[in-house]
């Protein structure tokens, strides 16, 4: 067997060379090997080397490793490489899709509000509008379970100019929610919900890296039932921690959440008429 140095190789054994091309956000490629097809949401640096994820038009999450001629741009084959940083950007945009501002101090604080359930929720509404919400000077607070809503509203003492958004848990037909819910009458005050049983529920699956969200019998506690399906240790806080950490933007949350959050942030701001 003879073998050749590479610069002797015949030309019709080499590979031809193929483009390095940055894997900038929103860039749509498609893998190689499986034909997803998606844009570039993120780049990671990993022990196994660089990957990238993609997300397709369905809004599902792949994780693919940056090889060689490992994806097709346009029909072309490429090479996927890590974006060069020359320093510090500011994004354009929020975590909520808004438009940047670079510099914007925090607004001195409306007296409306914005009221969640419980500490998770408001953490994931910090996460993904907590820009927003300070150049609005919205503030959001948590009550631990709506039980008490008709009375926390007159406690707020809503008006005019001070307008009280509440989001709810679980706001379906026929649910205790609901009912509770319909017991506010205020015009200066807007309640709405999502359908999730809890607001991990509005966190895109594909986002976590599961498949669907499991169902949890009746009778028994939602989250600590969630963490024994899915074989995470059932430490509920943990676990929300591992949730919350996949959240980078809107694109990881469920629409019927979005809607509800922006609409509240409107009727919170909206001009006094």
């Amino acid at each position: 067997m003879r073998s050749y140095h590479p610069d002797l190789t015949p030309p019709w054994k080499k590979s031809a060379p193929v483009p390095e091309v940055p894997a900038e956000p929103d860039l749509v490629v498609e893998e190689v090997s499986s034909g997803f097809c998606g844009a570039v949401i993120r780049c990671e640096k990993t022990a196994q080397g660089p990957t990238v994820t993609l997300e397709d038009r369905f809004g599902k999450h792949r994780v693919f490793p940056m090889e060689p001629r490992g994806f097709l741009l346009e029909g072309r084959v490429i090479t996927l490489v890590r974006p060069s940083a020359p320093g510090p950007v500011r994004p354009d945009r929020t975590a909520s899709g808004s438009l940047a501002v670079p510099g914007a101090r925090a607004r001195v604080a409306r007296a409306g509000r914005i009221y969640v359930e419980g500490r998770h929720d408001a953490e994931l509404v910090e996460r993904v509008w907590g820009d927003d919400l300070r150049i609005e000077g919205v503030v959001v607070e948590y009550l631990e379970g709506i039980d008490d809503l008709p009375a926390v509203v007159r406690d707020f003492a809503p008006g005019p100019d001070a307008r009280l958004g509440v989001l709810v848990d679980h706001l379906v037909p026929g649910s205790k929610e609901s009912k509770i819910a319909s017991e506010v009458t205020d015009p200066n005050v807007l309640v709405v919900g999502h359908p999730y049983i809890d607001v991990w529920e509005a966190v895109k699956p594909a986002s976590v890296g599961i498949a669907s969200w499991p169902v949890v019998p009746r009778g028994q506690d939602w989250k600590t039932g969630v963490c024994r399906s899915l074989g995470w240790p059932e430490n509920t806080g943990a676990a929300w921690q591992r949730i919350l950490s996949t959240v980078r933007s809107y694109r990881d949350l469920e629409p019927a959440l979005l809607g509800r959050v922006e609409e509240l942030i409107d009727f919170v701001t909206a001009p006094r008429e």
